[in-house]
């Protein structure tokens, strides 16, 4: 089975490393790191990059692919046409098709999204909605052969729930447990309804701060 990770600048790591954990220690699994172009593609923080070996056209129908989010790397990559393309034609024919936090606004950008229950990152909840999608305020949505996931950290969810989807629960399980995934975060601030005004405010602004915004 092929799974293949979108791979853009300004992506955030986690949406990508998350899920890539999961199906890296999934066996039968091939693993590919797909972008517009080979070589180094720089994260959100610019700290540091990731090396991709193969363009999109070298991987034009894998069986799974996943589309991390980001802040203003995102935005762009969802008004740059040849991802949108590469997204639409792999979708035509993947077994799954899977996005991560605000990776659910590129699938909307190319179309995949009008009328189907979808989620994404809390704050960007209006960004999705113009797409067309039925916001629905799960941690991971299915929708058809269409599986996103809320913001960062619930990539391994997603990815949990597709390796199961496709593979069986057992070994989604023992996938778990190999990663020793067994969250138990020391505050109970994982969502807006949970984390209190003062909290999101302090959220919000720092979500700013970091795309370069006012």
């Amino acid at each position: 089975m092929q799974v293949a990770f979108l791979v853009y600048e300004g992506l955030t790591c986690l949406d990508l490393i998350g899920p890539y954990e999961v199906w890296n220690v999934t066996p039968g699994v091939d693993v590919s790191f797909v972008a517009k172009r080979p070589g180094e593609v720089r994260v959100d923080s610019r700290a540091f990059g990731i090396v991709v070996d193969q363009a999109l056209e070298d991987v034009p129908a894998p069986d799974v692919f996943v589309i991390p989010g980001g802040m203003e790397g995102t935005f762009a990559a969802a008004a740059d046409e040849e991802i949108l393309a590469w997204v639409r034609a792999a979708h035509a024919t993947a077994r799954l098709t899977t996005s991560v936090c605000t990776g659910s606004l590129i699938l909307g950008a190319a179309g995949l999204l009008q009328g189907k229950r979808a989620t994404t990152h809390w704050a960007a909840v209006p960004m999705l909605e113009q797409y067309g999608a039925l916001y629905t305020a799960d941690r991971v949505v299915e929708e058809g052969n269409i599986l996103t996931a809320a913001g960062v950290s619930s990539g391994i969810d997603m990815a949990l729930t597709a390796v199961a989807c496709l593979v069986g629960e057992p070994t989604a399980r023992a996938v778990q447990l190999g990663i020793e995934y067994d969250p138990q975060p020391p505050f109970d601030a994982g969502s807006p309804d949970k984390a209190g005004e003062e909290t999101v405010r302090l959220a919000m602004a720092a979500l700013a701060g970091n795309a370069g915004s006012d």
